[in-house]
């Protein structure tokens, strides 16, 4: 007979090793979610309190007379209203995504042993600082590079003039994408130390690796310049490095060996 076995339809639950079948898990999976989004809420009406200074202090990189505040054009009735809800929704959003990790561990905790619940509940602060990294990267870096090559390029042929929606749009999601793109070691260390992935998956795609890092930045970065691309490349491709080693290091302490399929 086969010694492949058919798949389980119940998981393990929290608490006192009763099971849970798919559905309930799939209903576990949604009021995470739910407390995800109020959170999310929550933080979006707090965080509306303090986005007129943010937005001030978002404009800031642009070219303006010295002392004085960038203003942008606004094209539409609810222009306004648009740019400061998007400034806010991402300022809530990097608030949230301690809390929505925590919640997407805890969904995968009940069916880990201890050990393993040690190193994912480790990792939820290790991430969250490597998205503030990223965040603090794209903001402190890679928006000073990018704007005055932006607003000087073809100087003598138009006259940028930028609007609030399409300035905030672009920077916001440069600024928060950087930071996903961080956490990027963390990720494949648990990954790692869970078993699911070695140190050879690894380098023998790096290929590939670098085609998918050299389109995310192509996504991410808000300029098509060789000097801004590699901005955004250089880092990633020093994480995956990064990642390597420490899924090596996670790999070895679980199974002894550095290698995995």
């Amino acid at each position: 007979m086969s010694d492949v076995q058919p798949p389980s339809t119940t998981f393990a639950s929290e608490g006192d090793g009763a099971q849970m079948g798919f559905f309930d898990h799939l209903g576990e999976l949604r009021d995470r979610m739910l407390r995800v989004v109020i959170f999310l809420v929550i933080a979006l009406i707090a965080m509306s309190f303090f986005t007129e200074p943010l937005l001030i202090y978002l404009l800031s990189p642009c070219e303006a007379p010295e002392g004085a505040v960038c203003q942008l054009q606004v094209l539409s009735p609810t222009g306004t209203i648009v740019a400061y809800f998007r400034v806010a929704l991402m300022s809530a959003a990097i608030l949230v995504v301690p809390y929505a990790t925590y919640q997407l561990m805890m969904f995968i905790l009940p069916g880990l042993t201890d050990k393993e619940r040690r190193i994912v509940l480790t990792a939820i602060p290790v991430t969250t600082l490597l998205f503030l990294c990223g965040v603090a990267f794209a903001w402190f870096i890679l928006v000073p590079a990018a704007l005055p090559f932006l607003q000087n390029f073809l100087g003598d042929v138009f006259e940028p003039e930028w609007t609030a929606d399409e300035y905030i749009a672009f920077l916001t999601a440069l600024l928060f994408w950087m930071g996903v793109a961080f956490e990027m070691p963390v990720i494949f260390f648990v990954l790692a130390r869970l078993g699911i992935i070695g140190p050879g998956l690894l380098m023998r795609n790096w290929r590939l690796a670098v085609v998918l890092i050299t389109i995310a930045a192509a996504l991410i970065t808000p300029t098509v310049d060789p000097f801004n691309m590699l901005l955004v490349v250089a880092p990633l491709l020093v994480l995956y490095v990064i990642s390597i080693f420490l899924t090596a290091i996670a790999y070895r302490a679980r199974t002894g060996v550095t290698d995995a399929p």
